[in-house]
């Protein structure tokens, strides 16, 4: 499950420590997991062995699978507790990601002292859902970040920082259409029952986007590679030249690119971390004070 580092210019536990919750993330998502698996294999042998003290499984032993009790541990829960032993382990695992879910949003918006007004419609974004579920843990995934260029701040496009590089992604999808036809000019075309219609480039939004995460490498003297890739899950991709440094991945490549990606074993590297680091000082962040921390002094650490 890919970390979401920064969401838009929410403010971010990783931007206050890139070094420290990558590796929390990985740590409690893996003693998570298994004392889920655990719990739910042994409420299946109960039932299987038929015992009737057994016969419905408790909720709360559910919903404490998700809970941590300490000091400086999260609350791993959502707003809808599993009441039923999933069937499958299939399902157990695709129910366990969907709860890391808002988890995840909660240190994407939030840190000890200062949180970030949090639009709920991210709980349901299912692009947002894909990028996370799809990739390994060692991917650092900035969604829409806003970047402060200058005297202006400027939108970029999704941004995955990668053990071995960094590959920047525009997802041009059309439902209703049967082909983009992808060109060298500002404007692509799409196809929708034989009628084309225009489109602005995403290549333009892509350099963009290039533009600023190589300016601040370069600021920081960090060489790490750069890949752009036009992502489209659902649409065939027409073209005569592909663009360069750029992949056009469309509804027949997407499955062998994310294969690629979900074949990733490499750790999280140190340069990674530091690149990382640098592109969520570029980003803006918007966020107020804790309630609870409104009157402290200021002696406390973020």
């Amino acid at each position: 499950m890919a970390q979401l580092v920064k969401l838009q210019n929410y403010i971010s536990r990783y931007e206050k420590d890139i070094f420290h919750y990558p590796g929390q993330f990985s740590r409690m998502k893996k003693e998570k997991w298994e004392k889920t698996l655990n719990q739910w294999e042994a409420d299946r042998l109960h039932s299987e062995l038929d015992k009737p003290e057994q016969q419905e499984p408790e909720p709360s032993r559910w919903r404490s699978m998700f809970s941590r009790k300490g000091k400086q541990e999260e609350e791993w829960k959502t707003e809808n507790d599993i009441v039923e032993i999933p069937p499958t382990k299939e399902r157990l695992k695709r129910n366990f990601l969907d709860r890391l879910i808002p988890f995840q949003l909660k240190w994407a918006s939030s840190t000890v002292s200062q949180t970030s007004f949090l639009d709920r419609t991210f709980l349901q974004d299912q692009t947002l859902k894909y990028f996370l579920q799809r990739f390994p843990d060692t991917y650092l995934f900035m969604y829409e970040p806003v970047f402060n260029v200058k005297n202006s701040v400027i939108e970029g496009d999704i941004v995955l920082i990668q053990p071995q590089g960094i590959e920047i992604i525009n997802l041009v999808e059309y439902p209703s259409a049967d082909v983009i036809l992808a060109s060298e000019e500002r404007v692509w075309e799409i196809n929708m029952q034989g009628k084309n219609e225009r489109i602005l480039s995403p290549m333009i939004s892509l350099r963009r986007t290039e533009q600023i995460i190589k300016s601040t490498l370069d600021l920081h003297q960090l060489d790490f590679p750069i890949q752009k890739t036009v992502l489209s899950r659902i649409n065939k991709i027409s073209f005569e030249r592909e663009p360069f440094h750029t992949r056009l991945v469309d509804k027949k490549e997407h499955e062998n690119w994310l294969l690629q990606h979900r074949q990733e074993v490499s750790p999280l590297k140190h340069k990674q971390l530091i690149v990382c680091k640098a592109l969520l000082n570029q980003c803006q962040t918007v966020a107020v004070r804790r309630r609870e921390w409104e009157e402290n002094d200021g002696s406390q650490p973020l």
